[in-house]
């Protein structure tokens, strides 16, 4: 019997490219796991799908996930099989221009894969509480990259 898994995520950036920051709480029964990360020069997207992508690696065994995102962008892409068609058109879009963050996308196919996934989108900045704890999540971790790449210098004695 396979576990059902609630995952939250949500990505932020500040510049869109700049420092980005990415996070997801998991639930299971009453078991909570939040995850975090940054990168550096990276967009909103990369964010957003990189929550997700990271969410699903952290599941050990085959799970029936229910992912919240408030990224049309990653919602659409499975819920609208934009994905299915890139795959199937050499990594294309309709326009012929090759598919932006392929990589992570063909990762998440594999991950996809493995579970039983269903997509939901929330609306961003509402009243959805771990949508909302998924933003600060990943806004602090652009601060924290902000830190580690200036460090307060000690005062002169």
């Amino acid at each position: 019997m396979m576990k059902n898994v609630t995952i939250y995520t949500d990505g932020a950036c500040s510049g869109n490219p700049g420092d980005g920051g990415w996070a997801a709480i998991l639930m299971y029964k009453t078991a909570v796991k939040e995850i975090c990360g940054s990168a550096e020069n990276t967009t909103n997207n990369r964010m957003e799908i990189t929550a997700a992508m990271m969410a699903l690696q952290a599941l050990k065994q085959r799970c029936r996930v229910d992912i919240y995102t408030d990224s049309a962008y990653l919602c659409d892409t499975f819920c609208k099989h934009w994905i299915d068609n890139w795959s199937r058109n050499g990594w294309r879009k309709a326009d012929k221009k090759p598919v932006e963050n392929r990589d992570l996308w063909e990762r998440m196919l594999e991950l996809t894969s493995m579970h039983e996934v269903h997509w939901n989108k929330v609306k961003g900045h509402a009243d959805n509480e771990y949508n909302n704890r998924c933003d600060k999540l990943a806004r602090d971790q652009i601060q924290r990259l902000r830190k580690a790449a200036d460090p307060v210098k000690e005062p002169s004695k």
